[in-house]
């Protein structure tokens, strides 16, 4: 039997409050366990939760970034649940009435674009964390987390790949990092995801039952995660057995997913408005003033470095995945008369090998934007060759000084005195005297080794096109 994948995803993404969603406690990562969490997020008797009025506003840039519509009304809930790491016995989040609603979000796969309905983000408090193998025989709970506040993005259930899963959390990742919202930190659990997996025959209309694969925190862990979920139920159904709803862990040494506990659904969780808490409302001035005040979105910018650059798609994908690298790139551009194409060249090529070599952000770069459009722009004036300009990033990215200074001080400037590039070509001929005729017999691949030898003499910094044209000349 052909089976049909069906998937949804639901990504929580940590929103970047100084404080927590209804308290004034510290959402600061990496402090001492148990030092973040007050009164309020404990559930202490007699306090009361005060709505994070910057998490409202972040729910509304999202939900605009997204073309949804924005609730003028919505109302917090509680989650009945016991576990040991959630205080209170429950979790205020939204239920029936979401602060964002029906969006979507367009995705690039396969060659092509198409978008991904977004159900509903609702706003929420996270809870806090298990702590095992720390102090023997016990686990430990941290509840420095409990109360951050989170935005939960609920996909419809209309992705059918893992690949395409990964493209839509990808893309998701990329526009909370440049509404500012959320910092992306998969490793510090600011955004991560629940998958909703199920299969069903191929042609069915039916949705087969679902499992729900908890707390996957980085694009390779949900890729193989849906990957070995699929294999899974289809090896169950074609085996004659039942897919039971449920949750499940996904194991990344064993490569593998696992029981976690069966899953509930909605009215186990006895939702119900939080009597502590007024509805929320939003007028139409509060969206219209934030909605003036949105970024330009990663897509847009993108077609903006094509048509008004110049830029390659290529290119111009690679510079956009990142906030800090499309804003670094637009500092290099405004720094001089450098041809931006040859600077997102560099920046694709030399800047991102380094980094990666170097296992630092952008951000960090010992290389300042202004720097690299130096040496771009001594490039395309003639000063240094394109191999020559390698040496000197080098130099600079390891302190070594500004282009200009690195040029000078190692007599780096690029020849272009004819005498000198003919009397090399000389030699050359001189010395290849049967490479010489098998150029001038039509055969043009020999070109490239003359230029090398001529190059050789002159310590790769004659001009390569004068070069060329020298041994055509002379030949």
């Amino acid at each position: 039997m052909e089976w049909e994948v069906v998937i949804g995803l639901e990504v929580h993404a940590q929103l970047a409050t100084a404080s927590k969603m209804f308290s004034g406690a510290s959402t600061a990562y990496g402090a001492a366990p148990n030092t973040q969490a007050c009164a309020v997020d404990l559930g202490l008797p007699g306090v009361l939760p005060v709505v994070n009025a910057r998490a409202v506003e972040m729910a509304v840039i999202f939900g605009l970034a997204v073309e949804a519509e924005i609730a003028p009304r919505s109302v917090f809930a509680r989650k009945n649940y016991f576990y040991p790491d959630l205080p209170k016995g429950y979790q205020i989040s939204q239920y029936e009435d979401p602060i964002v609603s029906r969006g979507r979000l367009t995705i690039d796969i396969d060659g092509t674009q198409r978008d991904i309905e977004i159900t509903r983000a609702h706003l929420e408090e996270d809870a806090g964390k298990s702590i095992h193998g720390v102090l023997p025989g016990v686990s430990g709970i941290d509840l420095n987390r409990a109360g951050t506040p989170l935005l939960e993005i609920v996909s419809e259930p209309v992705m059918h790949s893992a690949r395409e899963a990964v493209a839509y959390m990808r893309e998701l990742h990329r526009l909370v990092r440049y509404l500012g919202i959320c910092d992306g930190n998969m490793q510090e659990g600011s955004f991560r995801c629940d998958a909703n997996v199920s299969v069903r025959p191929k042609g069915s209309q039916t949705l087969g039952t679902r499992t729900e694969i908890k707390n996957l925190n980085s694009f390779r862990f949900v890729e193989h995660a849906i990957e070995h979920e699929i294999e899974r139920q289809i090896d169950v159904l074609e085996d004659g057995g039942k897919i039971h709803q449920e949750t499940r862990l996904y194991d990344p040494d064993k490569d593998e997913t696992r029981t976690m506990r069966t899953k509930e659904d909605a009215h186990d969780y006895r939702y119900f408005p939080d009597p502590d808490l007024l509805p929320v409302e939003v007028d139409e001035a509060f969206v219209a003033r934030i909605a003036a005040r949105l970024p330009e979105l990663p897509r847009a910018k993108q077609a903006r470095y094509c048509i008004d650059l110049g830029l390659t798609t290529e290119d111009a994908s690679a510079l956009v995945q990142d906030p800090q690298t499309s804003q670094w790139f637009e500092t290099a551009v405004s720094a001089g008369p450098a041809e931006p194409r040859l600077l997102a060249n560099w920046i694709s090529g030399e800047l991102f090998g380094a980094l990666n070599k170097g296992g630092v952000g952008i951000a960090d770069a010992p290389i300042r934007p202004h720097d690299l459009n130096q040496l771009v722009t001594r490039i395309a004036n003639g000063v240094i060759s394109g191999k020559i300009a390698k040496q000197v990033f080098q130099a600079m990215w390891n302190g070594e000084g500004t282009p200009d200074d690195i040029i000078e001080s190692k007599g780096l400037q690029q020849v272009s005195d004819t005498s000198l590039i003919d009397s090399a070509v000389a030699e050359v001929i001189a010395e290849f005297p049967d490479q010489a005729e098998q150029y001038r017999d039509g055969k043009e691949k020999i070109l490239a080794f003359l230029v090398g030898q001529v190059m050789k003499r002159t310590k790769g910094k004659a001009n390569p096109a004068m070069v060329n044209e020298a041994i055509r000349k002379a030949i």
